[in-house]
């Protein structure tokens, strides 16, 4: 089992590169095509064409993957790797984008304080008071010695 979603996430993370690399491919091709062929505007036929066979192809591998792993778009967005999530396609950087589903306002997509108060940095001085009290209510309650108190004492005035 672990093997086996250890192998999931290196498929993952090889597709995540071999799609980076892609695009500097994309990219590299762009600035030849600029470079030879006396600009791109001489040939926004072909660069349309040529976009739109690209993505014809990644549709069509798509469906076919779909089909034969015998689920629906809905079936694969529904499980748990995409569940709550919206999905995003994006190409050159945002260039170009899809987006499937929504955001869930109820899942955070940071930490969140529920007190509504943002935890703030606390004055030295202060924070020195109150390890004083906390170190002469150990000593009260007897669960510290007489040395003990003045060895945590020391350090809290070095601090």
């Amino acid at each position: 089992m672990k093997k086996e979603k250890d192998s999931q996430y290196l498929k993952s993370v090889l597709m995540a590169y071999f799609i980076l690399v892609l695009h500097v491919i994309l990219m590299a091709a762009l600035v030849l095509m600029v470079i030879f062929f006396r600009g791109i505007i001489d040939y926004m036929i072909w660069v349309f064409v040529g976009g739109l066979i690209a993505i014809v192809i990644s549709g069509y591998r798509f469906y076919s993957r779909m089909k034969r792993e015998q689920k629906t778009l809905r079936e694969i967005l529904d499980t748990p790797r995409f569940n709550g999530r919206s999905v995003e396609i994006s190409f050159l950087g945002g260039l170009a984008s899809f987006k499937i589903g929504s955001s869930n306002p109820n899942i955070p997509v940071l930490e969140s304080h529920t007190s509504g108060r943002l935890p703030q940095l606390e004055d030295p001085e202060s924070v020195r008071k109150k390890e004083f009290s906390e170190l002469v209510g150990l000593l009260e309650k007897d669960l510290i010695t007489l040395e003990e108190y003045n060895k945590f004492k020391e350090e809290i005035l070095k601090s």
